[in-house]
């Protein structure tokens, strides 16, 4: 007698509880490719070659070619099907390091945001990117959202602890 098939689908396994580490979503399955297991891949990262675990041990990367990736935990089509809208992602650490003035917009989310006047003007709640450029999303404490574009002459300067907007560029 075979075991049932949702002991066979690693959809639980892939939701492993956090390690407290900040996690970086590189991806996300959108749904089955093929009968093998194989899954159809969204990507927010350049390249996922270079990384073999994801959320936190719990899928195993064995190949990826393009938007298309093969798990050792993902067995079938029916596995793959179940693990649609799963984000992949790593923790922090396992990034590359940056150069100078380069950033991940992970670590841009959640920092405080401040005029180059000293305002506070809220926090950082999103970074978007509609073409032209990353577009930082401020909200202020009152609730209200303001956009500034992520240039030198909007954000002068940001480390991990915030985030400076030109006043003239905070005027929203």
């Amino acid at each position: 007698m075979s075991p049932p098939k949702a002991q066979t689908t690693p959809q639980q396994a892939a939701k492993a509880p956090p390690t407290g580490e900040p996690q970086v979503v590189l991806a996300v399955i959108t749904g089955a490719h093929g009968i093998g297991g194989e899954v159809k891949l969204k990507l927010f990262a350049d390249d996922l070659a270079s990384y073999t675990s994801f959320n936190n041990g719990a899928l195993t990367l064995k190949s990826v070619r393009g938007t298309i990736a093969r798990f050792a935990e993902v067995k079938d089509r029916t596995a793959a099907e179940g693990l649609r809208g799963l984000e992949l992602s790593v923790p922090r650490a396992a990034l590359p390091p940056l150069e100078e003035g380069e950033y991940y917009h992970a670590d841009l989310i959640g920092l405080s945001a401040v005029s180059d006047a000293g305002e506070t003007l809220g926090l950082v709640v999103s970074v978007e990117n509609f073409g032209a450029g990353d577009v930082i999303e401020v909200e202020r404490p009152t609730g209200k959202r303001f956009m500034v574009p992520m240039t030198p002459q909007a954000v002068p300067e940001w480390d991990d602890k915030r985030l400076v907007i030109a006043a003239a560029f905070a005027d929203a």
